[in-house]
């Protein structure tokens, strides 16, 4: 049995194949491609990808970022379901209409019996406690029109906290952790025994931490007020937040973290400071929503491979017990390590998220044969 994942973005996809030799108990990757591009063409490049493999693809499993309420476990896609996705697409504009477009495109370029799957980013969120999803709006302005916090990186948050479970048997359900998902958009959340408490992004997934190019938290009467000022939609101004502000806004340069650390003007360090201390800010929160903590954990291409950034995010943090070992985190860059002392009450982890693995595990167990 080969399944495709496909974890695709606004201008880029990741593509991987896997098969299993165990009905899905163990994945072997078998194929990838990173494919990047503003005129990207879902159906060329999913063919493309689909003929260099050994044997035709029994299932695909997509990425699609919000499943709404509807939505809270891998679905198989049928037309009715490729409806309700359409219908959220007013809920997530950039994302869903796109995954949308290479669920079509697997069914034309792959098998006709070739299984579509949806996994949803939301779905690990699905049932955060009231308090942590309902924001402060009379149910006219919130919960009858969809206005809630619904969480969003919930592949990858779920994927750390699965692999935490393993390093820490010890921990019922993996006890009290704090995740970080740290990439070009990032989010943080609280996990106690396996039940998601609270996220930092919420009805849409530019709320919450400072990201490479969205602004995160901000009083929402500034875009009324930004829209009067420079006499445009709000529309307008939402998207302006999304891909021009964050580290890049801040900075003036690049939302590039990497170039970020190694430019030595004024601004480019004000934006390292402000991303840190937002991230810094969330992690406070969550050690007082958990009641404490056994664990962080940070995932993401700045969450692995920037070592400069997880020490300053956990500065002035050792009076609740979160203590870097120096020489370890200094080490752990894009691999699984232990950067916190071994004798730390409260162990701090770098665990590469593989969310492509995650979308092929969904697949696998939804579409093994002896499901059908």
């Amino acid at each position: 049995m080969l399944v495709l994942a496909v974890n695709s973005g606004s201008t880029s996809v990741k593509l991987a194949a896997y098969s299993s030799p165990d009905g899905g108990a163990t994945l072997v990757r078998v194929g990838y491609a990173h494919v990047s591009g503003a005129a990207l063409d879902p159906r060329a490049t999913l063919a493309g990808f689909s003929a260099k493999l050994d044997g035709p693809v029994a299932a695909v499993a997509h990425r699609v970022v919000h499943g709404g309420t509807q939505f809270v476990r891998p679905t198989l896609v049928d037309a009715s379901v490729e409806s309700s996705l359409a219908g959220l697409s007013e809920l997530a504009p950039l994302h869903n209409p796109v995954a949308l477009d290479w669920i079509a495109a697997a069914r034309s370029a792959c098998s006709g019996e070739a299984r579509q799957i949806a996994v949803f980013d939301t779905a690990f969120f699905a049932e955060l406690p009231r308090v942590a999803h309902e924001y402060a709006l009379p149910s006219s302005l919130g919960s009858e029109l969809g206005v809630r916090r619904y969480g969003f990186h919930g592949l990858a948050h779920e994927a750390m906290w699965r692999r935490w479970c393993e390093l820490h048997p010890e921990h019922p359900c993996g006890g009290r952790l704090i995740t970080l998902q740290l990439g070009g958009g990032c989010s943080i959340a609280a996990i106690a025994a396996g039940r998601p408490l609270d996220t930092s992004m919420g009805f849409s997934p530019l709320e919450g931490l400072v990201m490479a190019t969205r602004c995160g938290d901000l009083d929402p009467s500034a875009v009324a007020y930004l829209a009067q000022k420079l006499h445009a939609s709000p529309d307008h101004i939402v998207e302006r937040l999304n891909r021009e502000a964050g580290l890049l806004g801040v900075s003036g340069s690049t939302g590039d973290m990497q170039q970020l650390a190694r430019e030595r003007h004024d601004a480019a360090e004000f934006a390292i400071d402000l991303y840190c201390y937002r991230a810094r800010k969330y992690v406070g929160a969550y050690l007082a929503v958990l009641g404490g903590c056994d664990g962080v954990v940070f995932g993401g291409g700045v969450g692995e491979h920037m070592p400069q950034i997880r020490e300053r995010i956990l500065a002035s943090l050792r009076w609740a017990g979160i203590t870097l070992d120096v020489r370890a985190n200094e080490a752990a860059r894009g691999a699984e390590a232990r950067i916190s002392p071994a004798d730390a009450g409260i162990a701090i982890w770098v665990i590469p998220v593989d969310e492509e693995l995650a979308l092929a595990k969904a697949a696998f167990t939804l579409a093994s044969p002896q499901r059908s």
